[in-house]
């Protein structure tokens, strides 16, 4: 893959930016008031690299920029685990997570732009090797013998690393197969190299269409114009984007910088899609919070921006369980039969009433007049509890 890269024609400008990034604690020290010894060991066990426009942003800006990607002795004090969403568990071909019935993930590089210290894939990133001969090959396999699969994320490490020739290679063999419709690419170069966002690039991604495209940003001051702009050639290319923001102490826990956040993502043309909860990886507990804290913001989003602006906010579920959405437990103050209240952002009670009688499905007619009537769904529920859960009987 190394030499792929180097002959790629269109590398030019970003790869020389790349290349000046910050990779070792001595030449941190040299922008940055860090002891490099202290960092030297955490460094030898995930690797670090801060490139030239986040590096800027470090001074410029602080701590919330700093913590994401200046290591710190504590990622080693950490004894949680290396694999805590049992991706590995997942897998059933290298590279690809099939965790859920209709999409799959596929990892298709271990290098990133940036290395952010809290990542959950702190076992994989930076490390040598990755998408060896054959195994492309091997995922496309999978994927015509499962036409359940409709929707697939290239995810790693970061896609946007790979040269254009190898991600169009990928992103060709995986339009080869029918079933497959919706093509995802989950990114932070955009917010980190935006001169990776080439014309050539968005010319690329135009052939291989739907593609969309969930990019990473934890806080407001990194939406540079730099950023902004890589943004609007994506979205002027048919690509639609979303924002995925990781929940971090001391960085955005904080419900007027999360407001801004989202707001600027916006301006970008970028719709805020996820708030996650952080996982539970070896080597970043001190980025956790509360997760109190997390539907605290999402009080504070809803009702006072654009519902547009507000993400879900989602626990990635440990042991592979998946992403489990979460709100704030008080909208819903009691639901019945009869009727549901409900609290609004403004903290007034309000009541729904429940249709006289339990919903029915009705199939409609298959255009030959044969519509047939489907099944009531009894509701079951408690007043004393508030809770109600509709549960069809089915044959």
């Amino acid at each position: 893959m190394n030499q792929r890269l180097e002959a790629d024609t269109n590398m030019g400008t970003w790869r020389e930016t790349l290349a000046a990034s910050i990779t070792r604690p001595e030449d941190l020290a040299k922008h940055l008031d860090v002891d490099p010894e202290a960092i030297k060991d955490v460094v030898g066990e995930y690797p670090m690299r801060i490139t030239p426009m986040w590096m800027k942003l470090i001074k410029e800006k602080g701590d919330a920029i700093w913590r994401q990607v200046v290591p710190e002795p504590e990622e080693m004090a950490d004894e949680s685990a290396d694999d805590p969403l049992h991706e590995d568990l997942d897998s059933p071909v290298p590279h690809l997570v099939h965790r859920y019935p209709d999409r799959v993930l596929f990892m298709v590089t271990n290098q990133c732009p940036i290395y952010c210290r809290f990542c959950t894939r702190k076992r994989l990133v930076g490390k040598p090797g990755f998408l060896r001969k054959g195994e492309l090959d091997r995922v496309v396999e999978y994927l015509k013998a499962h036409p359940e699969v409709r929707d697939i994320i290239l995810s790693g490490g970061d896609p946007l690393l790979l040269p254009d020739s190898l991600l169009e290679r990928i992103l060709k063999a995986l339009r080869g197969i029918p079933h497959l419709e919706l093509i995802r690419i989950g990114s932070r170069v955009p917010g980190s190299l935006p001169d990776r966002v080439t014309p050539e690039l968005c010319a690329m991604l135009q052939k291989y269409h739907p593609i969309y495209m969930n990019l990473h940003f934890n806080h407001p001051d990194e939406l540079t114009p730099e950023v902004k702009a890589a943004c609007g050639r994506l979205a002027d290319a048919g690509v639609p984007l979303g924002a995925q923001t990781v929940l971090l102490k001391g960085v955005n826990d904080d419900p007027a910088v999360m407001m801004r956040l989202v707001h600027q993502l916006l301006l970008a043309r970028v719709k805020p899609y996820y708030l996650y909860q952080a996982d539970l990886t070896r080597g970043t507990n001190h980025f956790r919070t509360s997760v109190e804290t997390g539907l605290e913001i999402i009080k504070a989003l809803q009702g006072h921006t654009s519902g547009m602006g507000v993400p879900h906010f989602v626990i990635d579920a440990p042991e592979g369980g998946g992403k489990i959405p979460l709100l704030p437990a008080d909208y819903l103050v009691d639901l019945t039969q009869e009727k549901a209240t409900l609290r609004n952002y403004e903290g007034k009670v309000y009541s729904y009433p429940q249709p006289e009688s339990p919903p029915s499905i009705v199939a409609h007619s298959n255009g030959n007049g044969n519509g047939s009537r489907g099944r009531e769904l009894p509701m079951v529920g408690s007043a004393s509890t508030g809770c109600g859960i509709a549960d069809a009987m089915l044959e």
